[in-house]
């Protein structure tokens, strides 16, 4: 198989010199050279939006591209493209840049004039390297495209339902079952997941909204391991960062978190953004939380509504779930699910805050005590979704579930 080389030369000569020597290189294959850095990161951009594979094994970056400098040019080529090989040519070959341009993410520096041999070389060790990668991150446009894991979505009616605690419970009792689970905070703007777990991370979802091609080395990047294994991504310290995350970058997001996790709990917090609506669209199973009091009840009906007008999810394919159930209270489940028009979950979280405020006071909600009834519910919640592995044989991940995979975002 040929090895496919992109020249990014701004200089007509350079350019001359350049592709007249990378032609006479065994099994090249030159591409059309890019003349400033604007190009060659656009073209990148558009090689991967068609595949993975589509993208050059080798590009050549010569001293004197611009506007933007190299060495910047080199490290958002290797962030961006990390299975594509980065050559710096440079009248400098000293220790010095050698040192800078490695540092950077270029795989290797060639010294002008250029030599046929010194060339040759370094391309063909550089492709070899990107060969190796893309076989290492299951090849290229195939690491993604699987159907993959279980996407459940949780969405609060208001703020303070217990939104957030649901997801993070939910996703434990995944993660306890053997099931390799990412919690995701796409509460843009107030998430709270850091502070429920009592994590400090300076990675969010927000750095991967720019990202056209997440491999699973960025996603890693971006992701948090959790002392209780489970993978974390952030919502971002500062809130107006998660304008960042767009429709389309949720997409790709949820899309790479389904590929690599066999279960995938986000936390859309009580505000529907687009971000927060893709997800809920591309979800397996989005719940609703609400609490059995008349507020509350009516925000689930106005949610449940505005999702059915913007043709995000119909009011059946959605399932509510109470939290704080008490027998006492007027409000009941069957009550709610009438009002709603929704599906309503076999499991209700009884209202007992007491056994909860120590551990959302230390931010260790992942160490609530398992003989807790609300943490019982939570986990039994779990189960009824087809997220504990012990269940999955007899439910088929759960009776709720549906099936809401879509040629738009979910591979």
């Amino acid at each position: 198989m040929p090895t496919r080389i992109l020249p990014a030369v701004g200089d007509a000569d350079a350019v001359r010199s350049v592709t007249t020597l990378l032609s006479q290189l065994p099994d090249a294959e030159p591409l059309v050279p890019v003349v400033d850095s604007t190009q060659l990161v656009d073209t990148l951009a558009r090689l991967a939006a068609e595949s993975v594979d589509e993208l050059p094994e080798v590009v050549v970056v010569h001293e004197r591209i611009g506007p933007v400098p190299a060495l910047e040019l080199i490290r958002e080529v290797a962030l961006r493209f990390p299975a594509v090989g980065v050559i710096l040519v440079t009248t400098d070959a000293g220790p010095g840049l050698f040192a800078a341009a490695m540092d950077s993410g270029a795989r290797g520096l060639v010294a002008l004039p250029l030599s046929y041999e010194e060339l040759a070389g370094r391309v063909q060790a550089v492709a070899a390297w990107s060969v190796g990668v893309r076989r290492h991150l299951g090849h290229g446009a195939d690491v993604f495209s699987g159907v993959g894991g279980t996407v459940v979505t949780v969405s609060g009616a208001k703020g303070g339902v217990g939104t957030t605690l649901t997801a993070v419970q939910i996703a434990l009792a995944s993660q306890a079952s053997g099931r390799g689970t990412a919690l995701v905070d796409m509460d843009l703007q107030s998430g709270d997941i850091a502070a429920y777990v009592d994590v400090q991370f300076r990675r969010s979802v927000a750095d991967l909204a720019g990202i056209t091609d997440i491999s699973p080395r960025v996603l890693a990047d971006a992701v948090f391991r959790h002392d209780t294994g489970l993978a974390l991504l952030l919502a971002p310290a500062e809130g107006e960062r998660g304008e960042e995350v767009t429709d389309r970058a949720a997409r790709q997001i949820v899309s790479a978190l389904r590929s690599r996790y066999e279960t995938v709990v986000i936390d859309c917090g009580a505000q529907t953004t687009g971000a927060s609506a893709a997800a809920v669209e591309m979800a397996d199973t989005a719940l609703l939380v609400t609490t059995p009091d008349v507020i509350a009840v009516r925000g689930a009906k106005r949610v449940v509504r505005m999702w059915d007008r913007l043709q995000i999810r119909k009011a059946e394919e959605t399932t509510v779930v109470v939290n704080r159930h008490s027998r006492s209270t007027e409000i009941q489940p069957s009550l709610i699910r009438k009002i709603t028009g929704t599906a309503l979950a076999g499991t209700s979280v009884p209202a007992n805050f007491k056994e909860l405020q120590s551990a959302v006071d230390a931010g260790r909600v992942h160490e609530l005590d398992a003989k807790s009834q609300v943490r019982q519910a939570l986990w039994a919640l779990a189960g009824e979704l087809g997220l504990v592995k012990a269940q999955a044989g007899t439910q088929k991940h759960g009776r709720l579930r549906g099936d809401r995979r879509r040629k738009d975002g979910a591979g």
